[in-house]
């Protein structure tokens, strides 16, 4: 492992780290500035130090650098130049203090200053501070400078110990040299994804009319397009997410006659069985604990002489369960029944075949990588439009308007025919050697799976954590380390879990540093004292 992959930044919470904290304090402040007296116990503890939050940056279990905050005033610059509203040429409204920057020689190179000052920005922003001030050492100004520090007020201190009041604010950062070199946070998200710089140019397009031939010419090619990709005679392009498009379904099976069967193994299941309850739907439901599959003997199990059609989610991205599309056609066919399935997260992701399948979704965004706004409903019958149901909900309008009934976006449209082009067996191989690289990596940290690697989808990995390890903790300290993975949804939140999508272009690298980094945050919490020390 890279040696930039050892460095991993948090807020202080254990004994021994604040012991080297203070060790750390003395080393900078006692010997290299001869700011406090010497002692013979090497030890400096700061004199607001039951105050202080202390952002470290740790290689393995060793101290290397960090910086303390504060919020509570006076601060120590109050007391040397005055209340500092009265020296800043603006008005703030929450402030905050910063003191003790301070990293080993050995570690001076910039990165664990640059990874310190990251970490400080969004930590003061998730807790409403718009300013941060610090006494900044003259022997560092170029440094401070460089991290986007601006100077106020007089010097302070001896002349063999010299502060320059400073300030940083959002702003100051991002036009700083650090601010500039930070890149954005690497996203293990199975939504908004990345948009290819083809497909932003492709929907940059000046846009034109809908009710014009060349946009016809445009859908009827997306159309052909997505058949093919999925193996489908028909597909209608709606302007809507993809609740939309199972609403549409729903809508379409209150046609039917008989019940229904709902397959519920994941929070997507649940959404389905409450669009058909609200369509007013008769169906039974199969409920699995989430995380399980569904067996053929299960599903067949619960078909009785008034079943109708099944409603699945093809890849159930809550719990990256990925439901087995070969044993829904076996029942659907020994049955005689009308299958139904959202493949929203699966359809870009995996080789998908729709043949045989009554009705069945997708959307632009996720595995497909152009922008969120367009879903699609497949058929493979002919559907006329039926005044029993609402115009916007009624399948057999957009089929008979050719998918353009009511206004369309051409900027969509041509960001997604660009997106297809880009699908092929390379990209799906692609993104299942991803997929089986991150469950490698984090089963090597011990880190346990929702599902099985037999049952599992490639878009995305699920890790459950102890309900003593809040997973919004371990996220957001992530986050502040510089990756970005799943975490904030409600029904994550409830289970506790975390996830991992694996549908962008992720190198090795980053793959092998966001398995550390959450082995790391995941470590930190589970050895955290119960009542964390500040």
């Amino acid at each position: 492992m890279r040696e930039n992959h050892d460095y991993f930044f948090k807020i202080a919470d254990r004994p021994a780290e604040f012991t080297q904290i203070h060790e750390l304090n003395y080393h900078t402040f006692s010997e290299e500035i001869p700011q406090h007296p010497k002692n013979l116990e090497k030890k400096l503890i700061d004199s607001f130090h039951e105050e202080n939050t202390y952002i470290i940056c740790l290689k393995q279990e060793e101290v290397i650098g960090m910086i303390a905050i504060r919020a509570q005033r006076p601060f120590s610059l109050d007391r040397k130049i005055g209340p500092v509203e009265e020296s800043l040429p603006f008005t703030i409204q929450k402030p905050c203090e910063i003191r003790l920057l301070a990293v080993k020689i050995d570690y001076r190179q910039g990165r664990v200053f640059l990874g310190l000052v990251q970490f400080l920005i969004k930590y003061c922003l998730k807790n409403g501070y718009d300013i941060a001030l610090i006494s900044g050492t003259v022997r560092q100004l170029k440094l401070y400078g460089q991290m986007g520090f601006q100077p106020f007020a007089m010097l302070t201190g001896a002349i063999e110990a010299s502060y320059q009041p400073m300030y940083l604010t959002k702003e100051t950062f991002e036009a700083s040299i650090a601010g500039r070199l930070l890149r954005p946070p690497t996203a293990f998200l199975p939504g908004p994804v990345s948009i290819s710089d083809e497909v932003r140019a492709a929907f940059d397009k000046d846009p034109y009319s809908h009710r014009s031939a060349f946009f016809k010419d445009k859908m009827d090619h997306v159309k052909e397009q997505l058949c093919r990709l999925v193996d489908c005679r028909y597909t209608q392009v709606l302007l809507g997410t993809g609740t939309l498009a199972n609403d549409l379904v729903a809508a379409q099976l209150s046609l039917e006659t008989g019940r229904g069967v709902i397959l519920t193994n994941g929070e997507f299941g649940s959404r389905l069985v409450e669009q058909a309850q609200r369509a007013g739907l008769d169906f039974d439901v199969l409920d699995k604990e989430w995380g399980l599959p569904f067996s053929h003997e299960e599903i067949a199990a619960c078909i009785t002489d008034e079943t109708a059609w099944i409603w699945a989610v093809h890849s159930e991205t809550s719990t990256g369960m990925l439901n087995k599309l070969n044993i829904l056609k076996a029942v659907a066919q020994e049955h005689q029944l009308k299958l139904c399935l959202d493949c929203i997260s699966s359809i870009g992701a995996v080789d998908l075949d729709l043949s045989g399948v009554f009705l069945a979704t997708g959307v632009s965004g996720k595995a497909l990588k152009s922008y969120t706004g367009l879903s699609f409903v497949f058929h493979h019958h002919k559907v006329a439009p039926s005044p029993l149901l609402p115009t916007y909900l009624d399948l057999g309008t957009y089929a008979e308007k050719e998918s353009i009934p009511f206004s369309q976006s051409s900027n969509l449209v041509e960001a997604l025919l660009t997106a297809i082009n880009s699908v092929t067996q390379e990209r799906l191989a692609k993104i299942a050697a991803i997929h089986q690289s991150i469950r490698q990596k984090l089963s090597k940290y011990g880190f346990q799976l929702i599902t099985a690697e037999e049952n599992s989808s490639p878009i995305i990995v699920t890790v459950p954590l102890p309900k003593t390890t809040p997973s919004s903790t371990v996220g957001e300290l992530l986050y502040c380390n510089g990756y970005l993975l799943h975490y904030e949804s409600e029904y994550l939140r409830q289970q506790n879990w975390i996830q991992i999508a694996c549908i962008e272009d992720y190198s090795k690298e980053q793959i092998e540093k966001m398995a550390y980094l959450f082995h790391q945050a995941y470590k930190s919490w589970c050895q955290a004292p119960k009542i964390m020390v500040q």
